[in-house]
């Protein structure tokens, strides 16, 4: 299946996931996650969910990874859609957050980290498939931000639902997961 299909279909299949099931979920990711061979964390950077469309919640797998590798930063992304890039900041109790155009909380100001410091990505998708390709919401800012990070930098997807077979559309430009956790398993490429 193509991107644009994949993206109608699982947009429409989380938003019809009740408030109860995600929780259930939720909880079967962090049990999963907890599972993964991950070295010291320095800087993980991880997006700010948008749970009105029931995408995964990344605070439960962030809070874990704070206690599992102390003194780890917390970055989240700042979207410059004019220059179709983003930045990122240091995310703690003095960040303040503003909604962007997308709807999603981002931070106004803070401590810019650069690309190459972050350890882990914590990369948002609505689909994937079993090479460890994803769907992501169309608009490449992940995708020109991996192409940013460190060749070892550890790109972690998180689903409610298991692997599609194969993305038909994949080109140079898509990076690919390090692993994908959903309520079953965890997927490793």
């Amino acid at each position: 299946m193509t991107k644009k299909t994949l993206r109608n279909i699982f947009r429409q299949k989380r938003l019809n996931l009740g408030h109860a099931e995600c929780d259930k979920l939720q909880d079967l990711i962090l049990i999963h996650f907890q599972e993964l061979p991950l070295p010291f964390l320095h800087y993980l950077h991880t997006y700010l969910p948008a749970l009105h469309h029931n995408e995964v919640d990344t605070h439960p797998v962030m809070e874990f990874l704070k206690f599992s590798n102390p003194n780890m930063r917390v970055v989240v992304p700042k979207t410059h859609i004019a220059e179709n890039r983003m930045t990122h900041y240091i995310y703690d109790e003095n960040t303040i957050l503003k909604e962007n155009t997308y709807h999603i909380l981002e931070p106004e100001n803070g401590e810019m980290v650069q690309s190459g410091d972050i350890d882990l990505v914590l990369v948002p998708l609505l689909a994937f498939d079993e090479r460890g390709n994803r769907v992501g919401y169309g608009k490449g800012y992940y995708d020109r931000f991996l192409a940013e990070c460190r060749e070892d930098v550890i790109k972690v997807g998180l689903s409610f639902f298991e692997a599609v077979p194969l993305i038909d559309d994949t080109d140079e430009f898509d990076i690919s997961l390090t692993y994908c956790v959903t309520p079953q398993k965890v997927y490793e490429f």
